[in-house]
Formats: structure tokens, C-alpha cells, sequence
């Protein structure tokens, strides 16, 4: 007897239909086709003890199961849900006419229990658009499979609710979320905010403006000087995640497996901020099963490398293309992978390797070879692609112990919502592009034009700081963020000089 059942396989960060076909005949021998990998393999094993433990029998005769399309790899153990439904049909168990009409997905234990599987919400989202009537899947992995409209998601536990949910002797309500007040359930609460920073007025501007365009940004300075404390007040001022981006965000965690039980939808934009010991396939993705790594983990959002000359030469390098394109390709032999990458990088460092090199107190002990030694583990391209250079200093004492309570973070956010609504209306006739910091070279040269003055500004700034021709359109990019934030339709003077101001740690200026 041939039975259909549907899983789905996960690439990139969307899923694509798999039928698993089952044939039961004379014989003795179990089979399983269609490039399955040693986890989809290893099945048969786990779907018999889960069988027999649901008061069942593991048929003792030929089965062949194909899953299709057969030239598309399947790995993982989602797998274990619909094999072992049309096991159970084809081996005349179940009686069931609904197998047709919903996708499985869920990884089985020896006792029968179900276990989570991940991008749940890739899954569901694919089975909405294929027509399907319901989602059957782990209970731990019902809620981000409820967000989308026009699907029944039904969460299990154990196999029998499966048999008995198909046939028919047991009514299941499926897993409702209101996805509207979900999305705005926690919105906005954060543990951090810029009013506990004391002082650092000049460092906070310019994370307003980075905030405000998107850019990537550099904090440089001695040990203790606030560096780590403000990078993680950023998420603070970002404006909240849309509803697609939200969406877009919790399908890359949950692909990752990241995301967890009790959360239907990611409500606040993500931030990484992972070890300097991390590998280049961790930070981009990779691995032989590839999965997205943490730079496609902060996309709509921030990933913070505290300690960048720690980092491994190599590692920060294969971040200079994913900066531009905002999207990182995995390519291997069988199969290409796109994970967007549309992050915002915020890295920190100290100036030397004793930390007080420039520091106005403390005297630095480094000699100027290992300042410029430590300095140049920082490629001059990577460097480039950092839009703000910010030199902090240590907060004096004064300051520190001062009852002056700094801006709040929630004035802070009004005013890079409305710059960043300014932009939305800027670019609304461009696909893909949001805020400045996406603009394309051609898009600068057309919406960033300045006055002879400010020409002759730039260009007595390249000359003196030795700027490259992405630097210039960085500038060009900061100074439009600039002028947005400050009301105005064209990029004044002031605008510029203060862009270029946050150019003054390039590398031709750097340890003397």
C-alpha cells in the first residue's frame, strides 16, 4: 500500500516541501531514499521503539519510503512525525482520509514523546502559502507556528495524541496567538538605559546618529572609559521592529534554534555580542550543515564586537562583503545558501595594548612599533566600512559622582524614529532601502548633494586624512543622517564637519 505524508526541508532561512512517499510489500528489509543524511537514516530506529511504546506494531515486512524531490538533501530529525504516520496508515493502524491536508514536522523520542524540531515558523509559513489546512507539530514549537494568518496550528507531545488526533477519536483545539498584541507584548522594556551613562554627551551623539542612519560605528578608548556600557544602551534607541522584520527575525532564530518555547514572534531587535575566540564560519555561518551564524543572528539589529583587535585577523575579514551587500552566501558543492545580514556593526577597542595610549592621565607603556603593531591587526578595508570613528575619554570624577540626570533613552528614540520616518519617505520608490546607511554610491550622488563650500571641505579632508572613495561616500552618508536629525532638506556646512570629525581615527592619523 502507498501512503503520502508531507514534511519540509529547511534552506536558508525559508522551507520547501518534501513528499514522503511509503510503500509496505512482502519482504523484510526497511528503506529510506531520497539523499536522507545518518539523523534522517537513524529514524527507523527511534519511529519503531515510539510505535511499539504507543501500544502499536512496527510492521515486519518490506518498507520503502522515498522523500521528494530525491535530488534535494534532507538532514535533521523532523522527519520522524510524517514517516511514521504513513507507516502507521500504510500498515492499515490508522484509518485516516487527512493525511493530504496537513504538514508534519517533529523529531521522535524512544518513548514516543516529541520533540522540537527548528525553523518552525519557516515551516508554517510555507505550508500557509502551499494550501495547506494545518501544521502538526511539537507543542514546544506551537506558538511561532501559530503567527501566521490562515493555518491550523496543532501542537503534540506524545505520538498517541497523533493517532488519536488523525483518527478522529479525539477533538484538538489548535494553538491560537493573537499576533497583533503579541508583537506588542514587552515592546520597547529594556534592563539598560542612556540616563545611567554620566557624561560621554559627545560618544551619545553619535550613537544617536548612528541609530538614526544605521551606520557602523567605532568606540576607541582606555579601560573603564564606558565603551562596553554604551554599545549595549544602543538597542534602546534603535526605533521598534516593524511586523516584517519582526517576522523576518524570528525565522532566522528560529532556524538557528535559538528561539525559545515560550516566544511566539521576537519583539526587540537582537543583540550579539559574541567572544573575540569565535571562528569565521560562527560568524558568518557555515559548517558542513549550514546554518546562520551570528552575523545573520543580528540582522535588524546590532552585533557588538567588544575587543576588536582580539579577534582573529581572518575572522573579522570575512565580514568586509556581508557589510556591503547585507547578505552573507554559503557555498558549497551540493547546494548555495543566502542568509540576509542587515545588522548594524558596533565594534570597540582599546588604542594599545596597555590601553592608555592618548589617555590625558595615565602614561602609556607601549612602544610606538607595538602601538602601530596592535593597531594594524584593524585592516584599512574594514575600517572603511565603518561609517563613525568615536575617541572617548575617561569621565571625570565630578561627573561621575553627579546627581545631573543624563537624557533618557525614550527622548532619544523619538528623534531617530522621526529622522529614520524622514528617510522611509526618502527612499519609498526604492526596493529594499530604509535608511541612509543602505544607500548605494549612485543614490548618494543624487539625494547628497552639497555646495562649493562643503566640496572644498571634503576634499581638504581626504587630502589631509588620506580618505578612500568609500570613506567619502561614508561622510556623505553621515552628513545626510546629520541634516535629517536636525530638520533640515539640505546638507549644510556644520553637517559636513561634523561627519568629517568622525572620520579623525583613520588610519593615516592613527598612533601618530
Amino acid at each position: 500500500m502507498l501512503i503520502k505524508t508531507y514534511g519540509s526541508a529547511i534552506s536558508g532561512v525559508d522551507a520547501k516541501i518534501i513528499t514522503i512517499e511509503v510503500s509496505i510489500s512482502s519482504g523484510n528489509k526497511y528503506h529510506i531514499v531520497g539523499l536522507p543524511d545518518n539523523a534522517v537514516k537513524e529514524s527507523l530506529k527511534r519511529i519503531e521503539s515510539a510505535i511499539q511504546s504507543s501500544g502499536l506494531k512496527m510492521p515486519r515486512q518490506k518498507i520503502v519510503i522515498n522523500l521528494s524531490p530525491a535530488n534535494l538533501r534532507k538532514e535533521g530529525t523532523a522527519y520522524d512525525l510524517p514517516i511514521a504516520l504513513g507507516i502507521l496508515i500504510a500498515s492499515g493502524q490508522l484509518s485516516t482520509e487527512k493525511e493530504a491536508e496537513f504538514l508534519l514536522a517533529g523529531e521522535l523520542s524512544l518513548d514516543g514523546s516529541i520533540q522540537p524540531v527548528k525553523g518552525a515558523l519557516s515551516i508554517a509559513i510555507q505550508a500557509a502559502k502551499s494550501g495547506f489546512k494545518g501544521f502538526v507539530l511539537p507543542a514546544d514549537n506551537s506558538r511561532e507556528a501559530a503567527v501566521p494568518d490562515g493555518l491550523q496550528v496543532y501542537g503534540m507531545c506524545h505520538l498517541k495524541e497523533l493517532i488519536a488526533f488523525f483518527s478522529g477519536n479525539t477533538i484538538f483545539e489548535p494553538v491560537q496567538v493573537n499576533t497583533a498584541q503579541e508583537f506588542l507584548k514587552n515592546r520597547g522594556l529594556y534592563g539598560y538605559d542612556f540616563s545611567d551613562v554620566k557624561g560621554q554627551e559627545s560618544t551619545k551623539r553619535a550613537l544617536e546618529i548612528a541609530a538614526a542612519g544605521g551606520h557602523n560605528l567605532i568606540l576607541i578608548g582606555p579601560p573603564g572609559a564606558g565603551k562596553t556600557m554604551l554599545a549595549k544602551r544602543l538597542p534602546t534607541i534603535l526605533p521598534p521592529l516593524s511586523l516584517d522584520e519582526a517576522l523576518e527575525t524570528t525565522k532566522i532564530h528560529s532556524v538557528a534554534g535559538k528561539l525559545k518555547a515560550a516566544n511566539s514572534l521576537m519583539t526587540e531587535r537582537p543583540f550579539r555580542n559574541p567572544h573575540h575566540s569565535i571562528s569565521d564560519a560562527a560568524l558568518v555561518g557555515g559548517g558542513s550543515n549550514p546554518q546562520p551564524g551570528e552575523i545573520s543572528l543580528a540582522h535588524n539589529g546590532v552585533l557588538f564586537l567588544d575587543e576588536l583587535p582580539e579577534f582573529k585577523r581572518a575572522v573579522l575579514e570575512v565580514m568586509r562583503q556581508p557589510l556591503e551587500d547585507r547578505k552573507v552566501t554559503i557555498a558549497r558543492a551540493r547546494l548555495s545558501v543566502d542568509y540576509p545580514a542587515s545588522f548594524m556593526l558596533i565594534a570597540s577597542m582599546n588604542p594599545c595594548p596597555c590601553g592608555f595610549y592618548n589617555h590625558p592621565e595615565k602614561e602609556c607603556s607601549c612602544s610606538p612599533g607595538v602601538v602601530k603593531k596592535y593597531l594594524s591587526k584593524i585592516s584599512g578595508p574594514l575600517m572603511d566600512r565603518i561609517d563613525l570613528h568615536v575617541e572617548i575619554t575617561p569621565v571625570d570624577f565630578n561627573e561621575l559622582v553627579s546627581q545631573y540626570l543624563s537624557e533618557k533613552s525614550m527622548l532619544i528614540r523619538k528623534r531617530v524614529i522621526k529622522a529614520r520616518a524622514k528617510q522611509q519617505m526618502r527612499f519609498n520608490t526604492f526596493t529594499g532601502i530604509h535608511y541612509n546607511a543602505q544607500m548605494s554610491p549612485n543614490m548618494v550622488r543624487q539625494l547628497c548633494v552639497i555646495n562649493n563650500q562643503g566640496l572644498a571641505l571634503i576634499r581638504q579632508a581626504m587630502e589631509k586624512l588620506g580618505l578612500s572613495a568609500r570613506a567619502y561616500d561614508r561622510i556623505l552618508k553621515v552628513s545626510r543622517t546629520i541634516a535629517d536629525l536636525a530638520g533640515s532638506k539640505e546638507i549644510q556646512l556644520e553637517h559636513l564637519a561634523e561627519a568629517i570629525h568622525y572620520r579623525s581615527l583613520d588610519r593615516n592619523n592613527w598612533a601618530g
